[in-house]
């Protein structure tokens, strides 16, 4: 089928784990390769599954407070390395950038914690820079890599793997892509609010 790609590898980093296990269990059972940081890699290992460290990837520590862990090429090489585009396969060899197909991120929560009537400091350490970079990676190269920008579509990624696989459409990944803008628009819009209030 035209567009078909085949998730082997897939990023995790989420805030909510709730709901995540149902989506590991059937991801593991597609074979599919865990990578992951900090909490959202202890809770992957804690269900049985193995997963490979981002650090091992980087061989940079989650640094500065955890305010850098994924911003790194070797990451965003993988999310945004175009497969069908050879320059980019020699460079991703290159450099051993390994492929990352699925990217499943859930966000700090950035208007919980305004509501919760927090500090500024606090508020603004819940402005989220390496998961909306994921988002947008991800999002951006929706020809080649899933993008599953909140825990709100971890049902939409279960439903397709449930029907076809590890393997995903065009469609299916492009839908999951105007989710991650809609995702990222809201988002950055509610910081906007916060500091223009």
């Amino acid at each position: 089928m035209a567009g078909t790609k085949q998730i082997k590898t897939a990023l995790i980093s989420v805030y909510h784990k709730d709901g995540l296990d149902e989506l590991l269990k059937k991801l593991n059972e597609e074979g599919v390769e865990f990578l992951s940081t900090g909490g959202t890699q202890s809770f992957i290992e804690s269900l049985g599954y193995k997963c490979r460290k981002v650090e091992d990837v980087t061989t940079y520590p989650s640094i500065l407070g955890g305010r850098v862990k994924t911003l790194h090429p070797k990451i965003f090489g993988g999310i945004l390395g175009r497969r069908d585009n050879e320059g980019d396969q020699e460079q991703m060899k290159q450099y051993e950038i390994p492929a990352i197909d699925l990217v499943i991120v859930d966000l700090y929560p950035f208007e919980d914690t305004v509501a919760s009537g927090a500090s500024d400091a606090d508020i603004i350490e819940k402005i989220d820079i390496g998961g909306i970079s994921l988002i947008r990676a991800g999002a951006k190269n929706f020809n080649d890599v899933v993008i599953v920008p909140s825990k709100a579509e971890y049902g939409v990624l279960l439903d397709i793997l449930e029907k076809k696989g590890a393997n995903t459409d065009i469609e299916d990944r492009k839908m999951l892509a105007g989710r991650a803008f809609g995702v990222s628009s809201h988002y950055d819009t509610a910081i906007h609010n916060w500091f223009t209030k």
